[in-house]
């Protein structure tokens, strides 16, 4: 059973960085797609980048293109996010969650990822 476990949360001012850490832990890791995704309060869950296990489909938001960036290392069973000049409306608990490839390539649908970290809790706010 896949464990995901997210870090790296807290308050930042606008325009700064975070890099949000998703360690996932169980049988065969490695074979699965890391999807990062968010929820604002009284907003649904949205996708915001996926990774493929083989690291070749990478994909994000519009709203995050340019600006947030995934990768994952396989041996150490992480995936991250990197994310640059936040604002306002990047705040939100954010989620990492491992699911299966369609064609090899990642995709940021919810219903196709059946393991799910808990969340942080990203605040931008001056």
């Amino acid at each position: 059973q896949l464990q995901l476990v997210e870090s790296g949360g807290g308050l930042v001012q606008p325009g700064g960085s975070l890099r949000l850490s998703c360690a996932v832990s169980g049988v065969n890791s490695h074979y699965y797609a890391i999807g990062w995704f968010r929820q604002a309060p009284g907003e649904e869950r949205e996708g915001v980048s996926c990774i493929s296990p083989s690291v070749d489909s990478i994909n994000y938001a519009d709203s995050v293109k340019d600006r947030f960036t995934i990768s994952r290392d396989i041996a150490k069973n992480m995936a991250y996010l990197q994310m640059n000049s936040l604002n306002s409306e990047d705040t939100a608990v954010y989620y990492c969650a491992a699911g299966g490839t369609i064609q090899g390539q990642c995709v940021m649908t919810p219903s196709n990822y059946h393991a799910w970290g808990k969340g942080t809790l990203v605040t931008v706010s001056s």
